[in-house]
């Protein structure tokens, strides 16, 4: 859902959001709400509702009521009421969605000191506004520096500017209460504006800071997440997940707020389970839980004196056993149950379309593969030092045939003398 913007040029390359995440549209902006209702027009008679939703930096909204009936949009920069002065911000919903979102946050829309919306910011407005943005790094860059030298146990993460620049609020985060009066008075003397100082969670700074989550996502609390559950260590052993904190925590240091999706889901699955503590009583001894498998409907049971051996049993099984035993029956042994559960592994090859290679074909150990190379530099040895052999010993016989038709053709040429002088006439 981004804006115009934000989509691929004709060559397929993303473009990029020129508005630096204020987007006409309100496509690509922290915690932005679809309006579904845009396209529908009100009823005959019917007055369109007059609060509007305004969005300020980062992930901060707040409600407005329009007593002005200006004609706003998605995307208009309005000046709104402040404590004193005015502020400069986005409007990211309009119409009758505000309503939704307003008794869903809570607020009363008929209350007459809901704070109103000035006007539409001028350029002038715009401008000044914008400076104010871009002196916010310079400022939480002093102010960190000035907790330092005071020795503030405290960590300043996001300044904001109100739009007439005459406030700046600094969001900070701390393990106890501080003592910032003398921080207040130093900071007010350097930057000359007023100051004041709000404390939030860490997982509220990871929603105004943003980042990319170990799914390689954006941080579900920056992106839609509105309201912050609060997140256990038993929603890890619900679901099996073992119990380590690096896996766990997320960007902010906490348990991660994913692991409450699928909590509700784990938790009427295993209504059906036996509990963790059942004990079943056997006549070889006393049963103990050991593990479970939602999944497949399985536990691991083990005795009290052999806990190192385990036995499958299906939770149809389990049940039986425990419903033996609370009319006092024990059974025999797990060993006859579990027998029913062993399952033959079958090992199944696989091939491509052909049916030819396996996919384990490149799965060798190296000690083999070493193996079938030497062999085959060993054969390409002896294939070279049998020719080498061979070459010498074709060259001996062409030498001995050489010599042997040199010797012929000198017989041939005395018997051809010979038979010349018996030709010739003898003298009477």
């Amino acid at each position: 859902m981004g804006c115009s913007s934000c989509s691929t040029g004709t060559d397929g390359q993303p473009r990029g959001c020129k508005n630096n995440g204020t987007c006409g549209t309100d496509g690509c902006n922290k915690l932005t709400v679809f309006d579904w209702l845009s396209n529908m027009s009100l009823p005959s008679g019917e007055k369109p509702f007059d609060c509007v939703e305004v969005r300020f930096k980062n992930s901060r909204k707040e409600f407005f009521r329009n007593s002005e009936n200006l004609s706003l949009s998605i995307g208009d920069i309005v000046a709104t009421q402040a404590q004193s002065g005015h502020d400069i911000g986005m409007v990211t919903l309009s119409g009758e969605l505000v309503k939704v979102q307003m008794k869903r946050k809570k607020v009363d829309f008929k209350e007459e000191t809901l704070p109103k919306v000035y006007r539409k910011a001028s350029q002038k407005d715009i401008d000044k506004w914008q400076k104010c943005r871009d002196r916010e790094e310079e400022i939480k860059k002093r102010a960190r520096e000035m907790a330092i030298l005071l020795k503030l146990q405290m960590k300043i993460s996001d300044v904001e500017f109100q739009g007439d620049g005459s406030k700046a609020t600094f969001y900070y985060t701390a393990e106890d209460r501080v003592d910032f009066r003398q921080l207040i008075k130093d900071m007010a003397k350097a930057f000359s504006i007023r100051i004041e100082m709000r404390q939030i969670g860490y997982r509220q700074e990871a929603q105004r800071l943003g980042g990319i989550g170990s799914c390689g996502r954006e941080l579900c609390c920056s992106t839609w997440l509105s309201d912050f559950r609060s997140v256990s260590t038993s929603a890890a052993r619900y679901q099996q997940l073992s119990l380590n904190p690096q896996k766990l925590a997320g960007q902010c240091g906490k348990l991660k707020c994913c692991l409450n999706y699928e909590l509700d889901t784990y938790l009427e699955a295993l209504k059906d389970f036996p509990s963790q503590d059942t004990k079943l009583f056997t006549e070889k001894g006393i049963a103990f839980c050991q593990k479970t498998d939602i999944f497949k409907a399985t536990l691991w049971f083990s005795y009290k004196d052999d806990p190192a051996n385990w036995h499958t049993l299906s939770k149809e099984q389990v049940q039986e056993i425990v419903a033996k035993n609370k009319k006092k029956e024990k059974v025999a042994s797990l060993e006859e149950y579990a027998v029913d559960n062993i399952v033959i592994d079958e090992k199944v090859v696989f091939e491509n379309v052909v049916g030819q290679d396996s996919l384990t074909r490149f799965d060798r150990p190296k000690h083999s593969r070493n193996k079938s190379k030497n062999k085959n530099r060993n054969r390409n040895r002896n294939r070279n030092q049998k020719g080498g052999q061979n070459k010498k010993n074709t060259q001996g016989n062409r030498g001995k045939q050489g010599n042997k038709s040199g010797q012929g053709k000198k017989r041939n040429q005395k018997n051809s003398r010979n038979n010349a002088k018996n030709r010739q006439p003898k003298n009477a």
